[in-house]
């Protein structure tokens, strides 16, 4: 006898095998690092040749890699408020670094604490720069205020501060083992955050030097010539000559720090990423010998990520692919099947997957303006977007940079910048992937552009995106300092 399929027979049986699939995942750990953009992965196509990123390689190899992972802020307070709340900066309104989360603010730990879940967070958090005590939602707090240092840091355990010899990445990873190991018997979420590989790039003794002999390319858009800047806002080569432009070096404004090798500046960025992948490598190592990697799932993602001399910047904060892209991979052995997903995910969406997989409903209260990629996880077609959205607020410690707002579909970008009587962007990512040609003056691309302009500002305007708060400056302004010398 011949089976009848109904839509809805194959719909229910869809269905039944994804929650079988994520029924053996009982733990969540987020892995965010710092300023670690999308391609300094050694499996990774773009990658230097010698950089070694083994743990990353097998999380990709045996996991999901996203391709087309986004920030919706590129700096790094905003971005992980956005990671905990799912919301766009224009919501959460954390727009800088010196500012804490809103009193009020839910954060998605907060809801799996309620649900019995077991919460810990273990390292950089830096949303309140001098701020470093426990914060809602969580069990477990480690942390330290601000940045941090990347060598004998102080961390507040619980609300004590004990001080620590030895590099910053190989501590954090060592906290996060012990609480493993010492965790309640329960459904946990822990979250590391690796302060690596932040500016200035500090790779530890054990690894310094490594990259030494090997050769570093500028990328093609370092150059200053005429074929570079023709077509691009005029603000950006400016921006080469001031805080964060390859033709300053400087770390703060206007300190007269000594200019350092450019060449052996990227060789410490690639070796502190080497040494951070050893540390995910541990803990990826404590879950196999553990047992825990067979219903524990592991995410590792950015905050931001990094210009390495691209368009003459050292930075991130503006909307170009090396500054807004960073890797996500999911890693659960037995329990996804290894894949590339190409959708366009943002770091908003974050905070809803984590609710998916932890089974809970995502409250209205919440607001979130993102949407669970559990489903994309797990090999599953579903609607999605088309495009991510950006936005960049201007600061006044950092005055290089306009306010920046972006619409980013599959192969075109538009820029808007505001505030400055300067000339937007537009570009073509399929045929110009170093975004090395702006296209908005071109006529024959007026037709797209035009409708993507409309896109950015219809959906800002509907949630609240073109009211831009102003911060109250804080301390010595870059234009005080430039007038007192």
């Amino acid at each position: 006898m011949k089976t009848k399929w109904t839509v809805a027979t194959v719909l229910a049986l869809i269905t039944l095998s994804y929650s079988a699939a994520r029924a053996d995942i009982k733990n969540v750990i987020l892995i965010l690092s710092d300023d670690h953009r999308y391609d300094y992965m050694g499996f990774m196509e773009e990658s230097p040749d010698f950089l070694e990123t083994p743990a990353l390689d097998r999380m990709a190899k045996e996991g999901v890699h996203f391709k087309n992972m986004f920030v919706s802020t590129s700096l790094c307070s905003p971005s992980r408020a956005s990671i905990l709340t799912g919301q766009y900066m224009h919501r959460h309104k954390v727009v800088d670094n010196q500012n804490p989360v809103p009193r009020g603010t839910q954060l998605f730990p907060q809801l799996l604490q309620k649900e019995g879940i077991s919460t810990a967070y273990v390292g950089k958090w830096h949303m309140g720069h001098e701020d470093d005590h426990p914060r809602p939602g969580f069990d477990h707090w480690v942390s330290f205020k601000g940045q941090g240092t990347y060598f004998d840091p102080t961390l507040n355990i619980n609300g004590e501060h004990r001080e620590f010899k030895g590099y910053n990445a190989d501590i954090l990873t060592e906290q996060a083992i012990d609480w493993l190991k010492k965790r309640p018997s329960r459904p946990f979420y822990l979250q590391v955050g690796f302060k690596a590989v932040h500016y200035p790039f500090a790779p530890p003794k054990r690894h310094d030097k490594r990259y030494e002999k090997e050769e570093i390319r500028y990328p093609v858009t370092a150059a200053l010539t005429e074929r570079n800047y023709q077509t691009q806002s005029k603000w950006m080569r400016e921006r080469r000559y001031g805080i964060h432009g390859i033709d300053h070096m400087e770390a703060g404004p206007l300190d007269n720090d000594p200019v350092p090798d450019f060449k052996e500046w990227v060789r410490n960025y690639a070796e502190t990423v080497h040494a951070m992948d050893e540390n995910i490598g541990r803990l990826l190592k404590h879950l196999d010998e553990s047992g825990l990697s067979r219903e524990t799932l592991v995410i590792y993602t950015s905050d931001n990520g990094f210009e390495l001399g691209e368009h003459g910047f050292y930075d991130k904060r503006d909307a170009f692919e090396e500054s807004i892209r960073v890797p996500l991979i999911a890693w659960a052995p037995g329990n996804l099947e290894p894949a590339t997903v190409s959708k366009l995910v943002q770091n908003i969406d974050i905070a809803p997957t984590m609710l998916e997989l932890f089974g809970l409903a995502n409250p209205e209260e919440s607001r979130m303006d993102g949407k669970s990629f559990a489903p994309l996880m797990h090999g599953r077609e579903i609607p999605w977007r088309e495009h991510i959205l950006y936005e960049y607020h201007w600061e006044w410690n950092f005055p290089a940079v306009p306010t920046t707002l972006a619409i980013r579909g599959q192969r075109y970008k538009y820029i808007y910048y505001h505030g400055i009587w300067d000339r937007n962007g537009f570009y073509d990512l399929k045929t110009d992937p170093d975004e090395r040609h702006n296209l908005i003056d071109i006529p024959h691309f007026s037709e797209k552009i035009a409708p993507m302009r409309e896109q950015l500002f219809r959906e800002l305007r509907a949630s609240g995106g073109l009211n831009l708060p102003i911060r109250e400056p804080k301390g010595v302004q870059f234009y005080d300092r430039k007038l007192r010398r």
